[in-house]
């Protein structure tokens, strides 16, 4: 309990935030540098994975294939790829350019994976019969897929981010390791001088950043949430059997209106 209470003291303490103070590592420069690597990296691996992740949901192609690839990468040791990449990118790049190469490009790694299985998982998710309604209005695959598809999916695509983005807050600590900075360094210095107080209080750092974090997201994927259409869902009929709700958006009002009118000519 005392050395829970000792590390507390030692977070609490005003002049380890202080920016240029004697303090060594400026704890408020540490979490900034954090938050900074986090927000790179999801936006790279967001821009990588979620076309990809549209496309594949959409169409169903490349399915499986990306599912064993990105398997396989949630299963890749994070400081292993972190030194085969300092290595490889040591042959071209300068030293310190190396070190933010290979850390970024390992941390965007780590992140594509959550973020192209919410993005694909999100669309395929999408009930079937909102879809057929708008392709029976006239709607072209493009306008389905911006305009019906990823609206809907948005809960999900926002989960798979926030799986990433709580993934790489945890794993950018390792940066440290090759020279970096963020809360990792506050760690790894404390592990050099033998500051438990140091050590403990980084990682109660990373916690709260990571839960902190984690509750916006929490509450952005609320809010994205469709009104009245948060998930598909059946209408049960008069006599119990289960009958898909093609008036669930306006699309699907549109196509019920049109198929009427056609029937009545």
């Amino acid at each position: 309990m005392e050395f829970f209470l000792s590390a507390l003291t030692w977070l609490f303490d005003p002049n380890n935030y202080i920016p240029g103070s004697q303090s060594p590592l400026p704890i408020s420069d540490r979490i900034a540098e954090h938050l900074w690597y986090t927000i790179v990296c999801v936006l790279i691996s967001a821009v990588i994975a979620l076309p990809l992740g549209f496309y594949i949901g959409h169409t169903g192609r490349g399915r499986q294939f990306v599912i064993s690839l990105t398997g396989g990468a949630r299963a890749m040791p994070t400081l292993g790829l972190l030194m085969a990449l300092s290595v490889f990118f040591g042959y071209f790049l300068s030293f310190t350019v190396t070190n933010f190469t290979a850390a970024f490009t390992a941390l965007t790694i780590l992140a594509i994976p959550s973020t192209l299985a919410g993005a694909y998982s999100g669309i395929e998710a999408v009930d079937r019969a909102t879809i057929d309604a708008a392709r029976a209005s006239g709607m072209s695959e493009m306008q389905i897929l911006t305009k019906v598809e990823i609206p809907l999916a948005m809960p999900l695509i926002v989960g798979g981010i926030r799986a990433s983005v709580l993934q790489v807050i945890a794993t950018a600590v390792v940066a440290s390791y090759i020279g970096l900075g963020g809360i990792g360094r506050i760690i790894s210095s404390g592990i050099g001088f033998n500051d438990n107080d140091r050590i403990l209080g980084g990682a109660l750092l990373v916690t709260a950043l990571a839960l902190v974090v984690d509750g916006i997201l929490a509450l952005i994927q609320r809010m994205v949430r469709p009104r009245g259409s948060s998930a598909p869902r059946n209408k049960v009929g008069a006599r119990g059997r289960s009958t898909p709700d093609s008036r669930t958006s306006s699309v699907g009002r549109r196509a019920v209106a049109e198929t009427s009118a056609d029937e009545g000519k």
